[in-house]
């Protein structure tokens, strides 16, 4: 749950200026000295009741988009380093954007009803760190008649401060004394305009460009449905102006300016709450002028000191804020101040010291370890390297990433009759680093070399569980919907072997398909609550999968639901592979590991009850034909390339139910129409018999290995394994299925008609039409066909690619054949016929 931006914020700021007095008014008028003052002008800033103007007939121009001020009264902020950085508008103006392709258009259209955001707007609010007030300059007015303008406006300037102040603050940092002589860099962190518009017709909304940002123009709205707040993005793209021609959604744009090469971390544990950190990291700089850098840590750990090189630094330590755009990855951050500007290629050693309650206890032994991801300050999914070292009670087993190694020689002596050390090393770089404690009791088993260990503890914790099971957390239906008391005798201990075993399973059966294993061995430890991770060489599995299936039948699951259950154990041991081995660019590309470990998982049940599998899969389907309350159906909320966007106030549930169910079906599509070309390839050799979607995958491993892989360069790999039958209009190429399928949403509904059936010799032909209804008009799908012969299974005959509403084939089939069927083992992602 999110917060609107505004009542907790106002009251703040009004303490903070309660308590400032009139020392605010002295500090606008001076160059802050430190980053704390830099940031608490820019935080508190409000209106200068000497700068009211009229204004008409003014252009705001950005790469992708326009704003007209027509005509109205604005004024402006305090100077900030002799800058002006932000103003208030009232009067009449305009706003438009054209979105950059049709994905993000049909995103805009689901919110505002229109494919183009072309909207009038009465009030503005804006931040900016550019020329923008000298731009507007021709276009003022002094505004005599208008005394009281600022007073009127200043609580909302205040309020709104905040949500950019961050943003703001990294780049003019640049211009704080710095510790050696040194000219100060006018770069403020690339341009930066946010306007808070009230429009006409749909309300209040925010638009950003920022160039520091992977996508620099984007549109939002905070949005309320039962009760809960969301944060909708209307559309995120890249200016055409600064895209490569050659890709698509700034797959090769990079905002990081530094890499964490290595972290050295020294952690004490006290259970049930208390965590405390000494954390060194290296730094090395990839963007010169980088002045601040902004680090992901949690705010429930409260910062001693920061040292960088072995001298103390200046720091702000800010919680996120809903709707902003730092707040869109998702956690609250840690603006660095270094004592001078950085060089491309210089290296820099970063001292953190930090501690706080991030624990909290589940009961029966297990611990709920809060901020997984932000404990240690980090830039968020990058490989480095860890070395782990922590100090807790004797009685709590602790399992953490990497290997464990020699505790340090000096830590041998902080281990008492109470107390212990444990130390982990990564084997290779790993994008993130983490640990689980808990009294568990230990399971043991083996996948060739690889050791697997599975912990649970003898009991559940005090909230399993619930009383209900939301779809965000199960991708399917049929949750329970009454209090299920559990006996005190079910144990997940007890089924800790069954959990290793059946990761054993998956272990062996994916190294035969992707590869080795990643790390020489894999841990598996029960976390409290309903969502489960993998993370590299370590599992944090729900509690739920520790249940037995009788267990599991007391939540009144249905059939499906309950197979789901069964395969996470698969899923999280196939993103060792997933997203620990290969990585992901941005949120555009986050469907691709959770849909391949998904697959992966389903290909292992596919093997061991294909009737099972299917029955999943038609559920995945069926969640995506499942309306909302407004009466369009959940695979509307868009394509499996806009990530976490697709939980909205339209789809509250629409991240899970794409991403992870058409992302399913998405590579089921690939593996099929790659397996059923090759079997048509009448000049296949035998010594090429192995399935070219496993080979795409295994070529993609072996190449990308520590790497991104965006969806494009995914798309590419299965590219050079297709066959001729897979090739649209001749073409080695699935743009098509890019295009049409992966970023875009349809489940079209495919039918034959007027099929004839001519007998020629010892064989036939059939000729036909494949009807595609309920489909964008440019939507090319591959549907395969089977002749249905007396006797035998069905033989497929052909693939036919539906290009429109009627797709003419002719094919060569059986001798005997009495009908021609489509899809018939429901390949494709299509309505149910």
């Amino acid at each position: 749950m999110t917060e609107v931006i505004g009542k907790r914020t106002a009251i703040r700021l009004l303490l903070v200026l309660a308590m400032l007095g009139n020392r605010m008014v002295l500090a606008q008028a001076q160059a802050p000295a430190t980053a704390a003052d830099l940031y608490e002008q820019l935080r508190t800033t409000g209106l200068d009741a000497k700068q009211i103007y009229h204004i008409r007939d003014a252009d705001l121009d950005v790469p992708g988009l326009h704003i007209a001020l027509s005509d109205g009264v604005v004024v402006f902020t305090p100077k900030t380093f002799g800058r002006v950085t932000g103003a208030f508008f009232l009067g009449e103006g305009e706003i438009l954007v054209v979105p950059s392709d049709r994905a993000e258009k049909e995103s805009l259209n689901l919110f505002t009803g229109a494919a183009v955001l072309e909207e009038r707007f009465s009030s503005a609010y804006l931040r900016f760190n550019d020329d923008t007030f000298e731009k507007l300059q021709p276009y003022l007015r002094p505004a005599e008649d208008e005394p009281d303008f600022a007073k009127r406006w200043d609580e909302l300037a205040h309020n709104l401060a905040e949500g950019d102040a961050l943003r703001l603050f990294a780049g003019f940092s640049n211009l704080l004394p710095a510790r050696e002589p040194v000219t100060p860099i006018a770069n403020l962190g690339g341009r930066y305009l946010h306007a808070r518009l009230q429009g006409n017709r749909l309300g209040v909304f925010d638009l950003f460009f920022d160039e520091a940002s992977v996508e620099p123009v984007s549109v939002g709205k905070m949005t309320e449905r039962d009760g809960v707040n969301f944060y909708d993005i209307w559309l995120s793209f890249v200016p055409r102006a600064g895209r490569d021609p050659q890709n698509t959604l700034a797959e090769s744009r990079s905002s990081d300016p530094a890499h964490i090469s290595n972290y050295r971390i020294r952690a004490d544990v006290t259970p049930p709450q208390s965590l405390h950190v000494d954390a060194v990291a290296k730094l090395d700089i990839l963007a010169s002028g980088t002045r601040t850098l902004m680090f992901e840590l949690s705010r429930a750990l409260k910062i001693e000191r920061i040292e960088a090189g072995g001298a103390k630094v200046e720091f702000i330590h800010n919680p996120s804020l809903e709707g902003t755009q730092l707040a869109r990855r998702g956690n609250d951050l840690v603006a660095v101040v270094l004592p001078n500007p950085m060089e491309k290629g210089q290296s820099v050693e970063m001292h953190f010291v930090y501690g706080g309650d991030v624990l909290s206890e589940a009961g029966s032994g297990l611990l709920w370890v809060g901020a997984r991801g932000t404990w240690y300050p980090n830039f968020g999914l990058s490989n480095s390297t860890f070395d782990l070292q922590f100090r807790y009670p004797k009685e709590w087993t602790l399992l953490a990433t990497g290997q464990t190694a020699p505790a340090e020689a000096n830590a041998a002596g902080d281990a008492d009759a109470l107390m212990q050390v444990s130390r982990w090393v990564s084997e290779r770089p790993i994008p993130v680093a983490g640990f689980n404690l808990g009294k568990y009791e230990k399971a043991t088993a083996r996948s060739g070399s690889v050791i697997i260990e599975s912990y649970a503890t003898t009991g559940l914790e005090r909230s399993f569980p619930g009383a209900s099971v939301p779809l965000a957390q199960v991708p399917g239906r049929g949750a329970p919907s009454a209090v299920v008391l559990f006996p005190p005798a079910v144990s997940p201990a007890r089924n800790a072997q069954a959990v290793a075993d059946s990761a054993a399973e998956a272990i062996t059966a994916f190294s035969q398909e992707f590869g080795p294993f990643p790390f020489r061995t894999l841990a598996i430890t029960q976390m409290p609550g309903q969502v489960s991770q993998g993370w590299p060489g370590l599992v944090f599995l729900s509690s739920y999968v520790f249940l037995t299936s009788e267990e599991r039948g007391q939540l009144h699951l249905d059939a499906v639901t309950d197979l789901m259950h069964e395969q996470v154990t698969a899923h999280e041991v196939a993103h060792q592979w997933w997203g620990d081995l290969l990585l992901w660019r941005s949120y555009r590309d986050q469907w691709l590991f959770e849909a391949l470990a998904n697959y992966s998982a389903l290909m292992l049940l596919e093997k061991r009850d294909p009737v099972a599998f299917h029955a999943v899969m038609e559920r995945y389907r069926d969640n995506l034909l499942m309306e909302n309350g407004d009466r369009v159906p959940l695979g509307e909320a868009g394509p499996v390339t806009l990530g976490m966007r697709l939980s909205s106030s339209r789809f509250p549930e629409g991240y899970l139910a794409i991403s992870y169910g058409r992302g399913t079906w998405m590579f089921h599509m690939l593996r099929n129409l790659l397996r059923d070309a090759a079997a048509l390839d009448k000049t296949r050799t035998s010594a090429n018999k192995e399935e070219p979607f496993l080979r795409a995958l295994r070529k993609m491993r072996d190449s990308m290995e520590g790497q991104v892989v965006t969806t494009r360069r995914m798309v590419q790999f299965m590219e050079e394994e297709l066959p001729p039958a897979a090739r649209f209009e001749g073409k080695k190429s699935l743009d098509w299925f890019l295009d049409g399928w992966i970023n875009g949403e349809a489940v079209p509904g495919l039918r034959l008609k007027s099929v004839r059936i001519t007998k020629k010799g010892n064989a036939a032909t059939v000729a036909g039409i494949v009807v595609q209804k309920e489909a964008p008009h440019d939507l090319v799908t591959s549907v395969p066909l089977y002749a249905i012969v007396p006797g035998r299974s069905p033989v497929l005959i052909g693939r036919v690619f539906a290009d429109g509403p009627e797709s003419a084939f002719r094919l060569t089939t059986p001798a005997g054949t009495q009908k021609i069927v489509l899809d018939a083992y429901d390949t494709v992602l299509a309505l149910p016929r």
